[in-house]
């Protein structure tokens, strides 16, 4: 017998949204845990639904998790990530030939970032190069592309523009997610024919299925179940999860999330 049906919160970065939740509907209401979902245009509004009891579950960001997790005043669960984001990381990318050996040596140079609400694109990187030795706030002349902001990221124009601006000389490096290098080094882009990676990140955790801690138990615990059951062989959730750039829904924890967390306080992004 189902159960209630749970609306899920997901943010319109691209139209692909759309098809993933026609077919993730399917899927889940095929296993007794029937769902809808919600299309918001920013992560900010649908942390404010998720926090406010409008939605059951939110497909949150890294930067929107700790944010809710900051503000709810009660736990927070993850119900799930995908296998991708386990091991995202953060990579400073320069033209190549520049002969830099550490990033301290970028001090001086124009550092360009992705959107400010970007955890991978322009968090992160300010955080991490400050633990190698480099304040780039106070020694680099910082470029943002603040062109995806309310989405964290998710369009990827920002990073491309970043690319874009090192490539051109316009920044002596630039800060951008390593999957998006990889999927542009996998398709040969000209765009970074000319760059390489100066410095990587250590590994973080990107996006997950946030819930409040009030939510029924059981509940929570036969979605997570029904998700980590898809199968990337079943022919008929083979496209939205391909869509979707997932092969594996794993369990979520907290622990991927601690340096993002340590550097949105020291941003003062909790006001």
């Amino acid at each position: 017998m189902s159960g209630p049906t749970l609306l899920v919160g997901a943010v319109a970065y691209h139209e692909r949204v759309v098809p993933i939740w026609e077919i993730f509907r399917e899927y889940f209401s095929a296993r007794d845990v029937p769902v809808d979902y919600v299309l918001y245009s920013n992560y900010e509004r649908q942390a404010e639904a998720l926090l406010d009891g409008k939605i059951d579950i939110g497909w949150n960001t890294n930067t929107a998790f700790v944010r809710i997790r900051h503000v709810a005043g009660e736990p927070v669960r993850i119900l799930g990530m995908r296998d991708v984001d386990s091991d995202w990381a953060t990579l400073v990318v320069t033209r190549k030939g520049e002969g830099v050996e550490k990033v301290s040596e970028l001090s001086g140079t124009r550092l360009a970032l992705g959107s400010r609400d970007s955890g991978h694109a322009a968090i992160l990187p300010l955080y991490y190069l400050a633990r190698e030795g480099l304040d780039a706030v106070n020694d680099c002349e910082l470029i943002r592309f603040d062109t995806d902001l309310g989405k964290h990221g998710d369009t990827g124009d920002s990073e491309l523009r970043v690319l874009r601006a090192v490539a051109d000389g316009e920044a002596g490096a630039g800060a951008v997610g390593a999957p998006i290098w990889a999927s542009l080094k996998a398709k040969a882009d000209p765009l970074i024919s000319g760059l390489e990676v100066q410095w990587r990140s250590e590994d973080y955790y990107h996006c997950n299925f946030t819930v409040l801690g009030s939510m029924d138990r059981a509940v929570a615990d036969r979605w997570s179940a029904a998700l980590l059951a898809m199968d990337y062989n079943d022919p008929s959730l083979r496209y939205a999860m391909d869509l979707e750039g997932v092969k594996k829904w794993l369990p979520g924890d907290e622990k991927g999330y601690a340096t993002l967390t340590e550097a949105m306080v020291q941003q003062g992004y909790f006001g």
